[in-house]
């Protein structure tokens, strides 16, 4: 397991990254990214247990993750490129005609590291829960990761998932859902409430605990009391809190910068916010 302060440096890297790509070519989502810097670096330079130089679509003996909110693709490109899937000057394609990096990850080019096309809300679980079943009746012991908005739990496919998965008890599966409470058209509660979150997961059958997305350590805690709870006959949900734009005070505390890039002032405002690491920008 990495140490805190190492995975704290690298996260404040991710951010830069982040605000960097989506600024070069003024569109993506850089609210949720920023928010998720925290979890997608303990995920996959701490828990994951992955090769990221022997990438299978499979992912046969290794654990697994799905990005179902596909819209903040800079986080998970990042981490990715960070981690060994690819080289980190790849990122300077973000978005660009021909890359491998588009707005939302897809499969076409083959990008190491994605499994499936991500980007209409909903789908990820389904995903999700059929890849570990998979992996159920092939005898592979590792776990199926997923990562999920507060906003997609408005999509009913969703909930059939999460249906499905209890019945079936499929217990090597954890999905975490993005709490930050803002969508694209506004705050969760004022688009769509959507009530109690822990009693419904609940309802469903699930295991459900809670985590700060934006604390390190905590994210470290969650992940590792979520997969305690593997294997004991049902699936388990993490309810994380976040805030959205996390790191950058002007994108924090609204829904606007859920899927707008900041300009060139703004650019040089975030990154003066955001610290200087030896990881370099790319």
């Amino acid at each position: 397991m990495q140490d805190i302060a190492k995975l704290n440096t690298i996260a404040a890297q991710v951010r830069r990254d982040i605000v960097r790509m989506v600024s070069a070519v003024q569109s993506g989502h850089p609210g949720g990214s920023l928010g998720n810097a925290d979890f997608m670096t303990a995920l996959y330079f701490s828990v994951l247990e992955h090769d990221p130089k022997h990438f299978t679509i499979d992912g046969a003996g290794q654990d697994m993750f799905f990005l179902s909110i596909g819209h903040v693709s800079p986080v998970w490109y990042s981490v990715l490129a960070r981690s060994g899937y690819f080289d980190v000057k790849e990122l300077s394609t973000f978005r660009k005609i021909h890359s491998r990096l588009q707005g939302h990850p897809t499969t076409a080019e083959g990008l190491p590291g994605v499994r499936v096309a991500s980007g209409s809300l909903g789908q990820g679980l389904s995903v999700a829960c059929g890849a570990a079943l998979a992996k159920r009746l092939n005898g592979d012991k590792h776990l199926v990761y997923s990562l999920h908005g507060d906003g997609e739990l408005q999509e009913g496919q969703i909930w059939e998932a999460a249906m499905f998965a209890a019945g079936r008890k499929i217990d090597n599966l954890i999905a975490t859902i993005d709490c930050n409470g803002k969508q694209i058209d506004g705050p969760v509660e004022e688009v769509m409430p959507e009530g109690d979150l822990e009693a419904k997961w609940k309802a469903f059958g699930w295991l459900t605990l809670y985590m700060n997305g934006n604390d390190m350590q905590d994210v470290l805690r969650g992940l590792a009391e979520a997969k305690s709870l593997t294997g004991k006959g049902k699936p388990v949900a993490i309810l994380m809190k976040t805030e959205m734009g996390r790191g950058v005070d002007f994108m924090m505390g609204t829904h606007v910068w859920h899927g707008k890039a900041p300009n060139a002032e703004q650019t040089e405002k975030a990154l003066a916010q955001l610290p200087v690491t030896e990881l370099e920008d790319y």
